[in-house]
């Protein structure tokens, strides 16, 4: 059985150059600094000719080794966290299969302490 780590973002405006270089930036950093070569980190997916609003879309397969379940969470939701405060104004759904995760302006994106307090559309 697979759990994945979903999120997207969608806004009205394209993507701008400058936005571009920088999830490019946050892309190169997360890949720099993850710890496990065999695990998925963050993918973004080639969002050219997909929905039409959506700017950034990806996933990420969770480890099956419970040992690395947590940090892999948590480096690829800190990534997220840094391309949401790169792409303002758009409109973030980010999920754990059918758990959405809730945007905490201070934080950002975490694990919910409480998964039953996890509200729709994080």
């Amino acid at each position: 059985m697979s759990i994945s780590l979903y999120y997207r973002a969608s806004r009205a405006a394209a993507i701008t150059p400058a936005e571009t270089a920088a999830v490019e930036r946050i892309v190169a950093a997360h890949r720099s600094s993850f710890p496990y070569e065999d695990e998925d980190g963050l993918h973004l997916y080639d969002t050219a000719g997909g929905e039409p609003e959506e700017v950034v879309a990806g996933s990420t397969r969770i480890p099956l080794d419970p040992a690395r379940v947590l940090p892999v969470i948590a480096q690829v939701l800190s990534s997220v966290t840094e391309l949401r405060r790169a792409l303002p104004g758009a409109d973030w759904h980010v999920h754990l299969d059918d758990l959405d995760l809730p945007w905490d302006e201070g934080e950002g994106y975490a694990l919910p302490a409480d998964p039953g307090g996890a509200r729709p559309g994080g």
